[in-house]
């Protein structure tokens, strides 16, 4: 057995056609942690980290209805904000899934940042949309007024506010944590970090340092921690059981185990889409750069088998 950091996507947190209810919520998690808690007693030492675009749009819209009396929070703030609602989400409902399980740990959710480059090109050139759709007049007053990049979606027919989505440089509670965890810690611990892919923040020439109005792709993140933490195994869960080459096409084939060139060749060629499955399999790559044994991508339902490599698709080193 080994070391795991599973990366929870949203379907993991908010089931697809939902209102995003607490209720909702809880649910969704409660049976995610059941199939996290089968790692665990498997021996596994679990590490996970989460997205949050469903709960930071959430409260970008608080922001919108409360304006009139309240002062809005910027999105490093709103990051923070999430890290800590579903980390209690998940300290929570895994905490009881692994009592039932009967192997009882201590799920301790990190507020978590991750320094950016000031110099990186994502800040010149914004690209990931947030929040909701606005009409062309709305997109006008808030370029104006708030100076937000703005951006068309033909698709939906509306426009969206984009910010920079920064490569993620260093974890930077990684390495205290790392220090402070002696060896077996995964027989005590199960550690919730850098939910979102972490506040984003740009040291200063101080030592500190400040946050910025970002948006860290929290699979590359999941990447970066895997490698601070030295895990075995990478897991990205999403709402598919495995990556695909001409996904939703008469050719469409499921993979299974993959080398890690022949992963690289099909995202070089555009199999996987930039908004989707392409952040997931670039992160993949990234880890088993680093050293990484393989990486693992498929769905929750899925996931107690794709570790006994019996589904999802599986990438490993050449």
């Amino acid at each position: 057995m080994g070391r795991v950091l599973v990366a929870l996507g949203g379907n993991a947190l908010q089931r697809a056609g939902g209102h995003g209810t607490w209720p909702e919520q809880v649910a969704q998690m409660r049976s995610t942690a059941a199939v996290l808690a089968t790692l665990v007693v498997d021996g596994e030492e679990l590490i996970i980290t989460h997205g949050n675009g469903p709960q930071v749009g959430t409260l970008l819209r608080q922001n919108e209805l409360a304006e009139r009396e309240l002062p809005r929070r910027p999105m490093d703030v709103l990051g923070a904000e999430t890290q800590g609602q579903i980390g209690y989400l998940i300290e929570q409902e895994l905490t009881a899934a692994l009592v039932r399980a009967k192997v009882p740990r201590t799920v301790l959710a990190l507020v978590s940042r991750t320094a950016v480059s000031r110099k990186d090109r994502a800040f010149k050139h914004p690209d990931k949309p947030v929040g909701r759709y606005y009409t062309e007049a709305e997109a006008r007053t808030l370029r104006k007024r708030e100076s937000w990049e703005m951006e068309y979606d033909g698709a939906r027919g509306g426009w969206r506010r984009v910010v920079p989505s920064p490569e993620p440089l260093r974890w930077i509670e990684g390495e205290g944590l790392r220090r402070l965890l002696p060896h077996g810690w995964g027989a005590h611990i199960v550690p919730v970090v850098t939910g979102g892919g972490g506040v984003p923040v740009i040291e200063t020439s101080q030592g500190t340092y400040e946050g910025v109005e970002a948006v860290i792709d929290k699979d590359r993140t999941a990447a970066l921690v895997a490698a601070t933490l030295g895990a075995d195994t990478l897991v990205i869960l999403t709402d598919v059981p495995a990556a695909a080459v001409g996904f939703r096409k008469p050719w469409e084939k499921w993979l299974g185990e993959v080398r890690a060139k022949e992963m690289e060749t099909y995202l070089q060629r555009g199999e996987f889409g930039e908004g989707s499955m392409g952040p997931k399999v670039e992160a993949s790559l990234r880890f088993l750069r680093t050293g990484g044994h393989r990486a693992i991508i498929t769905d929750p339902p899925s996931l107690a088998r794709a570790m006994r490599n019996e589904t999802g698709t599986r990438i490993v080193p050449d």
